[in-house]
């Protein structure tokens, strides 16, 4: 119920299929139109890769050969260019074209390139494809697998390098291998030998990667001779089931475990293989395994312990503990408690962007102390922890929120991370040492706000940075750190700025709404052009109002921020808050109020600032209308449904009407279990309050949806329908959560919110 995104090892950024150039020119005064908000796409950053001396790095860049790429490297300072692999080197023996390139990794000598092709989705991401292997000094292109990967293609996940670059290790149908490099294919050592439909090795379930943002489930060990790895057991899970209905005459059905909120989980645990073959030593981690999740587990800087987080399934407690992997007996070293919920996952926290998932702890100084995020103190803050865990000092002390940590610095003893004391819509990167010897200080200049992101060199002397505003399209530069002097321009996107320059203009302005009871929600609104203040508008809200994101933020919105801009065009005043719960850096209390009080608590402040906002003077009480995705959709029928006198018009789409058809890990962590708290779990659900429907409701749901069930959707009809109620509903046949399958989806979606919003909620001023 969340947008989410996968890390590797490399900076992911999409390249933008088109870009405004490609267009015909603007005149003066332009109006935005349904079809036009999908050509003003920016370019970004394909995958980078920093070299291990931080001199350089390696990007995907067209080759000459159309439609392919080569990998080249970049001087980090003067902007030399050199192919590192051309397009020719990346064609195989015996095959008739490139191998076209998603990701890359550099083997730790830096000799070998690990490629990423022909990638399938596995729910939300592609981690499932081919796997090759690039020798730069000269030896060709070939197809880790063996004959297994040839006969069973885009079969492999999370292929990763040992440590001494010889080996690399993967996992294939549930199970893990290792395959040494030098025998290229014919020396495969299989790891563990019980996956199937039920055993997991190496990866997870739907719900494990879904809401802990597990995907890679297993890890070298520093010295390369054994792999600590999790193993799922989902049976007696209940399977959801999918139907495709237009895949042929008859329907293709397609099922898979999904425990919903108060329903059995799959069983976990985590266990250490030599690298070289054998048995398994399982750890002896105490407690239930399907009422206990273990989200975490990393090697303990050495490669005799491994350190495991395990989460009870209220998540209200995170026991950290050591594990030996001789023994397997474990001891714990830290425990993490809090009333509501134990944050493991904050929105974009990774160490160093490793990929390795959110909320693992960082080693430091030769692995006495580990790097720790916690809210102890009321504020998300990093903790220095003894490796004993006796001793536990905040080293980024302050009434402010960490949100993210950009890098961990061993050799300059620094750690870089993004905060806004003082703004909640804004990023901004700061550093403080990790001795905790002084204050922390800001890199990004006081002079540039909106939000801004790094990837920061091996040395931590340069840094890829990326900065944007609402209105202001992403720019992105060298700097050189901690002076944030800008060494070179990579990507401006001017033809953007200028484009958007050129339309009809729609001021647009951050503000605060008081609620009462001393509480000033965050907002931004985008007006029509020629505004009149003396005259009385309509409003749209856009809502998530969950804790898994913020939308009033100071960043470039893309498609959705030039869909507000072309209806502010139409004459709609175009507006969005952030209630008490979004994951706004506005402390503990801020974001946990949510807990046991979902759709309550945000539902009444995004109604309370309607109310407040229906005030102003050019604004139409008698005519405001919401509209969200996902969490949003919820919003969107919680807003209709409990406040009818408040909204005239709902666009809800891909909601959970009914609470409990939702998933046990994210539902039972802000509301606790549903046996255990019936009446407010009832009191939670919109679907509770359907009859009290007033106004006009839209919902559009992908009956392929494997995240939010259009089953969800089918209740909420039969509800509605029982009560009388007068609707619309627009199922996109086998469409997944993101709705964007299938030639002209989007622009349908797009052009049907129009559409229903014009006809319902008429523009203009009155």
């Amino acid at each position: 119920m969340k947008r989410t995104r996968f890390l590797i090892p490399v900076l992911l950024l999409l390249v933008a299929a088109h870009s405004l150039s490609a267009q015909e020119p603007l005149a003066a005064n332009a109006v935005l139109t349904v079809d036009s908000i999908f050509t003003y796409q920016t370019k970004s950053l394909g995958p980078v890769q920093w070299q291990r001396d931080g001199s350089g790095y390696l990007a995907l860049e067209p080759s000459s050969k159309k439609g392919f790429v080569d990998i080249v490297r970049y001087d980090a300072v003067s902007g030399e260019r050199s192919i590192k692999v051309s397009v020719e080197k990346l064609t195989p023996a015996g095959a008739t074209a490139p191998l076209l390139v998603e990701e890359f990794v550099l083997s730790p000598d830096e000799r070998k390139l690990l490629i990423f092709t022909n990638s399938e989705r596995v729910w939300r991401s592609n981690t499932r494809g081919n796997y090759w292997i690039v020798d730069l000094e000269g030896s060709g292109v070939w197809q880790l697998g063996g004959l297994s990967a040839k006969d069973k293609p885009s079969s492999l996940m999370f292929a990763k390098f040992s440590p001494d670059g010889r080996k690399v290790g993967y996992v294939q149908e549930n199970n893990i291998y290792v395959e040494d490099l030098e025998a290229r294919g014919k020396r495969i050592t299989k790891i563990t030998n019980d996956g199937s439909r039920y055993i997991v090795n190496g990866t997870f379930d739907w719900v494990y990667e879904e809401e802990l943002f597990c995907r890679d489930g297993w890890r070298w060990s520093p010295d390369g001779q054994h792999i600590a790895h999790w193993q799922l057991n989902t049976e007696g899970v209940k399977e959801f089931v999918l139907v495709n209905n237009t895949a042929g005459l008859y329907p293709v059905i397609t099922s898979f475990p999904y425990p919903k909120a108060g329903e059995t989980n799959a069983a976990a645990r985590v266990g250490v293989t030599r690298s070289t073959g054998g048995a398994t030593r399982w750890f002896d981690v105490a407690g239930d395994p399907r009422n206990n999740y273990l989200p975490r587990m990393e090697w303990a800087a050495s490669s005799d312990e491994v350190v495991i987080q395990q989460l009870n399934r209220l998540q209200n407690t995170n026991i950290v503990m050591l594990g030996d992997i001789r023994t397997g007996k474990v001891r714990p070293i830290l425990t993490e408690k809090d009333d509501a919920w134990v944050d493991i996952s904050w929105g974009d926290l990774d160490w160093n962007k490793t990929g390795l998932g959110r909320g693992d702890v960082e080693w430091i100084d030769g692995g006495k102390r580990f790097l720790w995020a916690s809210e102890r103190d009321g504020w998300r803050h990093i903790y220095a922890v003894s490796r004993d865990g006796r001793n536990v000092k905040d080293i980024t002390p302050g009434a402010f929120d960490v949100i993210n940590v950009e890098k961990v610095d061993t050799a300059n003893n620094w750690i870089y991370f993004e905060a806004s004391p003082t703004n909640a819509t804004q990023r901004y990167l700061y550093r403080a040492p990790l001795a905790c010897l002084s204050k922390m200080e800001r890199i990004t200049p006081a002079s540039i706000g909106g939000s801004h992101t790094y990837n920061i060199s091996p040395r931590g002397d340069l840094a890829i940075h990326v900065s944007s505003s609402f209105m202001k399209a992403p720019k992105t530069e060298i700097v050189r750190l901690p002076g944030h002097e800008v060494v070179r321009s990579l990507i401006d996107n001017r033809e953007v700025q200028e484009g958007l320059a050129k339309l009809k203009p729609t001021p647009f302005e951050f503000f605060k709404v008081d609620i009462g009871e001393g509480v000033q929600l965050d907002g931004w609104m985008i007006k029509p052009p020629d505004f009149d203040p003396k005259k009385r508008y309509p409003v749209l809200f856009h809502a998530y109002t969950e804790p898994w994101s913020q939308t009033v933020v100071d960043a470039w919105g893309g498609l959705n921020m030039r869909w507000h801009m072309m209806l502010a065009q139409q004459g709609y005043l175009v507006m969005s808050v952030d209630n008490r719960g979004t994951p706004a850096p506005r402390g503990r209390a801020w974001r946990k109020i949510f807990h046991r009080r979902v759709g309550i608590i945000n539902s009444q402040d995004q109604a309370n600032a309607a109310k407040a906002i229906g005030k102003w003077p050019y604004v139409d009480a008698t005519r405001i209308g919401i509209w969200g995705w996902s969490g949003g959709g919820s919003a969107t029928l919680n807003a209709m449904f409990r406040y009818p006198d408040v909204y005239q018009v709902g666009l809800s789409v891909a909601p959970v009407p009914d609470l409990r058809l939702y998933d046990t890990i994210y539902q039972e962590r802000y509301g606790g279990l549903p046996q255990d708290h019936p009446e407010e779990w009832k009191q939670s659900s919109p679907i509770t309050f359907a009859g009290q429907l007033k106004g006009q409701l839209l919902i559009i749901h992908g009956t392929g949806d494997d995240n939010v069930h259009y089953q969800g959707t089918e209740a909420l009809i039969d509800r509605l329908v029982a009560a009388n109620k007068s609707f619309t509903v627009m199922p996109y046949p086998n469409r997944s959560h993101g709705i964007y399958e299938g030639a002209g989806t989007s622009r349908h979606l797009y052009g049907l919110l129009t559409r229903y919003l014009n006809e319902n909620l008429p523009a203009g001023p009155r």
